[in-house]
C-alpha cells in the first residue's frame, strides 16, 4: 500500500494525540475504509523534549496508495484504539510473513525480541509479578527391555515391558536368540546321533529329556527294557528333578535378594552332579539314558552313597525353610504376586508345578505311569492359591517326595541287565565287542547307520521338573527321523507372562519369571 505518490500527505510536524486520531473517522469521503499500521517506535533527535514517538500509518482501501501518517507519544496511547481500526497479525508490521509460508509459525513469536526493528530492541518485557503458570503435557507410557542380558532373566530373554511409573500395562516376551534349529537337525541324524541334542534343551535337567525320546522310540520299535533300566531310569529322573529345583528355588530367592540359600542348595546341587559323573561320566550333558536302557550300569557303592545323601538332604531343606518359608520379605514379595487360576492355567497349557499349585491334581508319572513310577508309592503335591508362593511351597515339597522316590528305588533296585538283549537295537558291551566278530559288526553298524525302526507315529511325555515334556516322533522306516516335534514346558509358562504380569510393579516382574522356572534351551530350540 506504500507504492505510488498520489494522494500522500504528510502530517509529520504534527503531534497527534489520541482523540485527534479519533477525528481520522470524520474522513470517510476520502478514507471509508480505513488500514491501522504501526510503523515502528522511533525516538525524535531533532525535539528531545518529544521524546520517543509512535508512527502511525492510515490507509485507504479505495484510493490506492493515499495515507496517511499520524504521531502519537506511548504515553498517551490506550486500548481504545484498538475500536477505531481493526488489529491484524502482529508480525505485519516487520514485513516478516512475506517470507514464511506458515504463518502459524510465526505466532509463536509475538514479542518485538524475535524481530526487532528501528531502535525496538531497547524495550524490555513488561514485568508483571506474576508465575506463568506450567504447561500441560501429557505423559506417554514408558516402553523399557527386559533383558536379554539381564540376570535375573534366567537366559537370553527379552521383554518388552510397558511401564506406568513402576505399574507394569503389558509384557510382550520376545524369543529367539538361543534358536538352534533343533528339530530340523535331528532330522539328519541317525536316532543314536540324535539323542545327545535333547541334552541341550533343558540343561539344568538333562536326563528328564533323554527318557521322554528313549521312550518315544521304544514305543515305535514296540521294546521292553529290563525292570533294572527302568529303576536306573526313575532314580536319575528324581535326581534330575532335585537339581532342576534346587536351581529353581536357589535363583528365585536370590533375585529377591537372599544369597544365604544359594549356597546352601548349589553346595548339594554339586554333590547331585557328582552321582551323575559316576554313572555316566559326565556331569551336564551325560547322554546316559537311551533308546533299550541306559548307557552303563551304576557302579559299585553308588546306592549306598546316594542313600547317605538322602538322609541329610531332608536336614538341608528343613535349614532352607526355616530362613526362607516363614520369611517376612520372602513372603510380601510372593504371596498374591503372579496369581494363576486353574481355569487361566488350562487354558494357557501350564503343567508341572505351575499347573499343580492352581489346585490341579494332574502328574504324569500318577495319570500316565512309566518306567518303575507304577510300582512306586508317592504323592502329588498341590496348591490352592496358584501364585509366587505356592510355586514355591510346591517344589519344596516335591524335593521330599524325591527323596522318598530315590529312597524307594535304592530299596528295591532289582538285579539284571541294563539293556534290552537286541544287538540290533542296543550296541553290545566293549569286552564282548573285542572277543566276536559278530559283536564287533554289529556295534560298527550301529553307531555309523543307526537302528531302523518301523514306520509310525508316537507322541510320548513325560514328568519333567518343569513340566509335560513330550516329543512327537514319526518314523518313515530309516534310520533317521521323518520329523521330530518338541513340547517343552517352558514354553507355556512363559507365554503366560504377558497374562499375568500387567498390574504389577517392575519388581514382581523378576519374581514371577523365577517363580515359572522357565529356561530358553528349550524354549526356543
Amino acid at each position: 500500500m506504500s507504492g505510488g505518490t498520489g494522494g500522500i500527505r504528510k502530517l509529520a510536524d504534527k503531534l497527534f494525540t489520541p482523540n485527534e486520531i479519533r477525528r481520522f473517522q470524520a474522513y470517510k469521503s476520502r478514507f471509508s475504509q480505513k488500514y491501522l499500521s504501526l510503523e515502528g517506535l522511533k525516538s525524535n533527535f531533532k525535539k528531545p523534549d518529544l521524546g520517543k514517538l509512535l508512527n502511525y500509518r492510515v490507509f485507504s482501501t479505495q484510493k490506492e496508495g493515499s495515507h496517511e501518517e499520524p504521531k502519537a507519544k506511548p504515553d498517551e496511547c490506550d486500548p481504545s484504539w484498538d475500536e477505531l481500526f481493526p488489529r491484524g497479525p502482529p508480525y505485519e508490521p516487520r514485513n516478516t510473513h512475506y517470507w514464511y509460508p506458515d504463518a502459524e509459525y510465526l505466532n509463536e513469536f509475538k514479542n518485538i525480541v524475535m524481530y526487532p526493528t528501528g531502535d525496538q530492541w531497547k524495550q524490555r518485557p513488561k514485568m508483571t509479578g506474576k508465575q506463568i503458570p506450567p504447561v500441560d503435557r501429557t505423559f506417554r507410557t514408558k516402553f523399557i527391555n527386559f533383558g536379554p542380558a539381564h540376570p535375573a532373566a534366567h537366559g537370553v530373554l527379552r521383554m518388552i515391558l510397558e511401564l506406568d511409573n513402576e505399574t507394569v500395562l503389558s509384557a510382550d516376551p520376545h524369543i529367539g536368540l538361543l534358536h538352534r534349529g533343533t528339530e530340523k537337525l535331528i532330522e539328519y541324524k541317525t536316532y543314536v546321533q540324535a539323542l545327545p541334542y535333547f541334552d541341550r534343551l533343558d540343561y539344568v535337567s538333562c536326563m528328564a529329556n533323554e527318557l521322554a525320546y528313549a521312550l518315544a522310540v521304544e514305543k515305535l520299535l514296540n521294546v521292553e527294557v529290563p525292570r533294572r533300566a527302568k529303576y536306573i531310569r526313575t532314580m536319575f529322573s528324581e535326581i534330575m528333578r532335585l537339581t532342576n529345583h534346587t536351581m529353581a528355588i536357589a535363583s528365585s530367592v536370590l533375585d529377591c535378594g537372599a544369597i544365604t540359600p544359594l549356597f546352601w542348595l548349589f553346595e548339594e546341587r554339586e554333590k547331585l552332579y557328582e552321582f551323575s559323573e559316576r554313572a555316566s561320566g559326565a556331569r551336564l550333558h551325560a547322554a546316559y539314558i537311551r533308546p533299550g536302557g541306559v548307557a552303563s550300569d551304576i557302579p559299585l557303592g553308588f546306592c549306598d552313597d546316594l542313600y547317605q545323601f538322602c538322609q541329610q538332604f531332608g536336614d538341608r531343606l528343613d535349614e532352607v525353610e526355616d530362613v526362607v518359608t516363614d520369611n517376612r520379605i520372602w513372603r510380601m514379595r510372593n504371596i498374591g504376586i503372579g496369581t494363576i487360576s486353574a481355569h487361566d492355567a488350562l487354558n494357557w497349557g501350564c503343567t508341572g508345578p505351575v499347573l499343580r499349585a492352581c489346585g490341579i491334581k494332574w502328574d504324569l508319572r500318577k495319570q500316565q505311569p512309566y518306567d518303575a513310577y507304577g510300582e512306586l508309592d508317592f504323592d502329588v503335591i498341590v496348591g490352592s492359591n496358584g501364585d509366587c508362593y505356592d510355586r514355591y511351597l510346591v517344589r519344596i515339597r516335591e524335593m521330599r517326595e524325591s527323596i522318598n522316590i530315590i529312597e524307594q528305588c535304592i530299596q528295591s533296585m532289582p538285579p539284571g541287565e541294563i539293556k534290552v538283549d537286541d544287538m540290533k537295537i542296543s550296541p553290545p558291551q566293549r569286552r564282548s565287542m573285542k572277543m566276536g566278530m559278530e559283536e564287533l559288526i554289529h556295534h560298527f553298524k550301529h553307531f555309523s547307520q543307526g537302528i531302523h525302526v518301523p514306520p509310525g507315529q508316537t507322541y510320548t511325555a513325560v514328568e519333567s521338573p518343569k513340566g509335560e515334556f513330550g516329543v512327537y516322533l514319526i518314523s518313515d522306516g530309516s534310520t533317521r527321523p521323518y520329523r521330530c516335534k518338541i513340547r517343552p514346558a517352558s514354553y507355556a509358562h512363559l507365554a503366560l507372562m504377558s497374562k499375568i504380569a500387567p498390574t504389577h510393579f517392575l519388581a514382581d516382574v523378576v519374581a514371577i519369571i523365577g517363580s515359572l522356572d522357565i529356561v530358553f534351551g528349550e524354549i526356543d530350540r
